[in-house]
């Protein structure tokens, strides 16, 4: 099978069966974003996909434990042709443990409770999902597309369905003046949705993202990695989502950092102070996106 453009999936889906349904991503403004920038958007014609899907059939048989819906925002498909794809993931591989996808809040707002119930009925377990931050300043800023408060409905709509999320958050998006409101206006929308994970990447800036020209002017200071601890900790004191999966450990990170909400606070911001005493940052030519 052939991928259009270069390929993006949550690490997590590392060993997933990728199939592309969109190719680019609808939206494709944000700001600290470079992906999907090589593509025009588009929906896969049915044939396309059958295609894919029987020749990865033909070479791994039902071997297949992971599908991961690629590329940017499955959800934006009809739902009619989201279920269809679904059901012939099904069938085609039944000894699949699940499916997954990524998934744009302004899509799952366009849906009705309906339609996502009868999506997780046809497979789709989990969407990941950007909310990057809760602040709406920072939001507009870097050009979402969405509120905060439509990120929240949109995670809270999926969880009523019974698709679990998976909810991203970048650390020093809102640069040095917006530490603060980043870390408690994010900790108060993850308390509000409480996802079943939350994720941590840490904003690092390709030289073709629209964000480099404000970095380079001065409007938006990156933080440095005593900061993105500080902003982390704020996080951690505010944040109330008992049960939710937390995870800080992306290669694009200062620091390393795991736990599970609530129960494992006192723990990881304890692990903060240690990494703060010590300096033991992870080095910039280590990290990576």
């Amino acid at each position: 099978m052939q991928y259009e453009g270069i390929v993006y999936r949550p690490p997590s889906e590392a060993g997933s069966f990728i199939l592309q349904v969109t190719i680019g991503c609808a939206h494709n403004a944000c700001t600290f974003c470079t992906m999907y920038k090589d593509r025009s958007f588009r929906i896969r014609s049915m044939e396309e996909i059958r295609g894919d899907i029987a020749e990865v059939h033909s070479v791994y048989g039902d071997r297949i434990r992971r599908i991961f819906l690629a590329d940017g925002d499955a959800l934006v498909l009809p739902s009619e042709r989201l279920i269809e794809i679904l059901h012939l993931l099904r069938r085609t591989f039944p000894s699949a443990e699940r499916i997954t996808s990524y998934g744009a809040p302004g899509d799952v707002l366009r849906k009705t409770d309906a339609e996502l119930a009868a999506i997780r009925e046809a497979g789709l377990e989990m969407v990941y999902m950007g909310l990057e931050s809760g602040d709406p300043e920072i939001l507009e800023n870097v050009k979402k597309g969405v509120t905060p408060e439509e990120v929240i409905e949109a995670g809270v709509r999926l969880k009523k369905a019974g698709i679990r999320t998976s909810v991203t958050l970048i650390s020093g998006l809102g640069g040095r003046k917006k530490i603060a409101s980043h870390a408690e206006k994010s900790a108060d929308a993850i308390s509000r949705m409480k996802p079943d994970y939350v994720g941590f990447l840490t904003l690092m800036v390709e030289p073709g993202a629209p964000i480099a020209k404000e970095i380079r002017s001065g409007a938006v200071e990156l933080l440095n990695p005593e900061e993105t601890v500080d902003e982390m900790e704020l996080f951690l004191k505010r944040v109330d989502s008992e049960g939710t999966v937390f995870r800080a450990n992306h290669a694009s990170n200062y620091i390393m950092l795991k736990g599970t909400l609530n129960g494992d606070i006192p723990r990881m911001i304890h692990e903060l102070d240690v990494v703060r005493a010590r300096s033991g940052f992870r080095k910039e030519e280590w990290r990576a996106l």
